[in-house]
């Protein structure tokens, strides 16, 4: 289609409402522009057209032959269009919402908690999509991704939803009983890293733990390293929202935690208007939070 044929789509709009309503005021006012506005709309298609669509009579304003069959096609070809945005914002409505989140995160903490929000909005269908890798939102369908990191990503709105920190955890059956509150409280214990991510070996390497001493084990991801510490095969590092839950159960124990600046998980979405589920969502993870 050779749209430099075509009038613009504000004055075919201006048409169409002039000759429906027989009027330039009351199509002004269902336009929200000025009378003057659609004259001028009409007079530059007349021109561009080289014919007449209205003329005066008395008072008031009559389609020309010519004006009510561009009105009436005019009329026909928005209505299609309006049927086709309401179709699409209807099949969009119904669709799950989509979200992207770390697998470690979706473990444990967005899973555990999943069935209370379930319980509270029965009609909310989610999509869940656990991945390491970074996503775009708008060209891979996503409405909402929780990520961890500073929270300056382009193109996005980030909204802080927890702090990120370093907390060292172990099981009751491996600390036997034993008050361990600093790393060299553990220092004699077997350790556990995941074998990819290396900013927890980093930390307690910096905070005086000399790893070269110590027994160490490392495992391919965050949720397998969170597994064997729960069945007491090692001290570990794990942000405390992750354990929170663990720790509150008595399942893991905390010796030491240590805050880092800027780093958090965030949730990301893209700037422009929510749906009213991603809001939901959002508001529901928030919530959780506290």
């Amino acid at each position: 289609m050779d749209w430099r044929d075509i009038p613009s789509l504000a004055a075919l709009r201006a048409v169409e409402a002039a000759a429906r309503c027989r009027s330039f005021s009351k199509a002004a006012e269902e336009l929200n522009v000025t009378h003057a506005a659609i004259a001028q709309h009409l007079r530059a298609i007349e021109a561009q057209l080289g014919a007449a669509l209205m003329r005066r009579e008395g008072r008031g304003m009559v389609l020309t032959d010519t004006g009510r069959q561009l009105g009436g096609s005019l009329s026909e070809g928005f209505g299609i269009i309006a049927s086709g945005v309401r179709a699409v914002a209807a099949e969009v409505a119904d669709r799950p919402l989509s979200i992207s989140v770390t697998p470690s995160f979706a473990e444990n903490w967005l899973m555990p908690r999943l069935a209370g929000f379930w319980a509270t909005h029965p009609g909310l269908g989610l999509s869940i999509n656990p991945s390491t890798g970074v996503v775009d939102l708008r060209r891979d369908g996503f409405d909402l991704a929780i990520r961890y990191g500073q929270g300056d990503w382009l193109g996005v709105q980030a909204t802080r939803l927890a702090d990120a920190d370093f907390t060292v955890i172990a099981a009751p059956s491996l600390l036997q009983g034993r008050k361990a509150q600093s790393l060299a409280d553990v220092s004699d214990l077997p350790w556990l890293f995941e074998l990819v991510h290396g900013e927890a070996r980093q930390w307690v390497t910096e905070a005086g733990l000399n790893i070269a001493d110590c027994q160490m084990n490392e495992v391919a991801t965050l949720s397998m390293l969170l597994s064997a510490v729960r069945a007491g095969g090692g001290v570990s590092v794990a942000s405390s929202a992750l354990v929170a839950d663990d720790i509150a159960a008595g399942r893991l124990v905390a010796v030491v935690s240590e805050r880092r600046e800027g780093l958090a998980y965030y949730i990301v979405h893209p700037p422009d208007r929510l749906t009213d589920p991603a809001r939901i969502f959002k508001k529901w993870l928030l919530t959780q939070m506290g």
